[in-house]
């Protein structure tokens, strides 16, 4: 059981990355009780006075997105959420954590500047609530690539110690809420994207993954992100 213990802990960053929230980081973001009323005004139509764009204009709407570009975020896990908003802020004069290619600021360093710790509670919490719409969900489509994509995800590449993506992420892609992300349904361009930033550094919020994505190929990269995006 010690020695299982410790492998998933050693796996803990796969994929999309860990986004376990630590005792000393939830007491700094904490709030009171998400409100996803409140939420769903700021994601819906965001609040002009204050600067903030509505989030649906490039993430769909209830965080279904059609645009290969910008995530589904529909379901997703509201801890996960909240920790992705806090890192694309820039903290104390320093880069943020989540960064573009080429360590340039990332549009989401922009949107995400003016939202308080409440807000990004109440439109995580709001989005977590909302089913991803399988008419919209991105799906497989590369054949040629199914059987390595399904062998990565998996068995993951034990010659190059790239974990199981299900260990994490889970068999079926759902994610484990407050822990790791959902990747069924996600747009295989943009998973393929963050694995490549975290290879590069560039995304600097989960060492694990930094270490995980140094150690596969494009041709990996892509052909596990096409399988993932077709789980269900």
């Amino acid at each position: 059981m010690k020695r299982m213990l410790s492998r998933m802990v050693v796996a803990s960053g796969l994929l999309l990355g860990s986004s376990v929230v630590s005792i000393a980081y939830a007491a700094d973001i904490a709030v009171a009780k998400p409100d996803a009323a409140k939420g769903e005004q700021l994601y819906a139509n965001g609040d002009a006075a204050r600067g903030i764009l509505a989030c649906a204009s490039c993430h769909g709407a209830a965080g279904n997105s059609t645009i290969p570009a910008n995530p589904n975020l529909a379901s997703q896990p509201h801890e996960y959420l909240v920790k992705q908003l806090n890192d694309f802020k820039s903290k104390d004069g320093k880069p943020a954590a989540r960064r573009g290619a080429g360590g340039a600021d990332s549009v989401m360093t922009t949107f995400a500047a003016p939202l308080t710790p409440a807000d990004m509670q109440n439109i995580a919490y709001y989005l977590t609530q909302q089913p991803l719409d399988p008419k919209t969900a991105a799906t497989a489509s590369k054949e040629a690539t199914m059987e390595r994509g399904q062998h990565i995800w998996r068995g993951g590449l034990p010659d190059r110690k790239v974990p199981a993506c299900a260990g994490c992420h889970s068999p079926n892609g759902a994610g484990v809420p407050g822990q790791y992300p959902r990747l069924a349904g996600q747009h295989p361009s943009y998973i393929a994207d963050q694995l490549k930033l975290f290879r590069s550094g560039d995304r600097a919020n989960s060492e694990p993954m930094h270490a995980i994505g140094d150690r596969m190929s494009d041709s990996d990269i892509a052909a596990v992100a096409d399988y993932a995006a077709g789980l269900r």
